[in-house]
């Protein structure tokens, strides 16, 4: 039988990994300064709630499921302001928390692929505003 990606990448120990570093750079870059605004002064609730989530996302333990029902992540952000901006910082965080933790996973790309989608989706902010477009005039 094939190994999940949450086994893959070492099953609790790999996911603390993935969510310590993740919320270390969101305390460090600044290109995550309006993203880590979003959050209280402490990021320890939002730490143990990203790794509830993606232990089950990625094929674990369903432990957000199991404390808080449905993730319904777009409606949960709802009353945060995330534009452009907050999710940049997001992405860049997770990006490479991600290329240290799963940097050998045959699927990296995939699940990248999967969370920058996810990240675009809890926009809430100039919603119709256009997306930035590279010229290559």
């Amino acid at each position: 039988m094939a190994q999940t990606i949450y086994e893959q990448i070492g099953g609790e120990e790999g996911i603390r990994r993935l969510t310590r570093r993740f919320y270390t750079l969101m305390d460090e870059l600044p290109v995550a300064a309006a993203c880590r605004a979003v959050h209280g002064p402490s990021l320890a609730g939002a730490e143990q709630k990203l790794f509830d989530y993606l232990t089950g996302w990625l094929g674990g333990p369903p432990l957000y499921t199991d404390k808080h029902g449905h993730p319904m992540l777009r409606a949960r952000h709802m009353p945060f302001t995330i534009g452009e901006e907050e999710i940049e910082g997001w992405l860049t965080c997770f990006a490479y928390a991600w290329a240290e933790v799963a940097a050998d996973l045959p699927a990296r790309d995939l699940v990248m692929r999967k969370v920058v989608e996810l990240a675009h989706h809890m926009r809430n902010k100039d919603v119709e505003a256009p997306q930035k477009v590279t010229s290559l005039l």
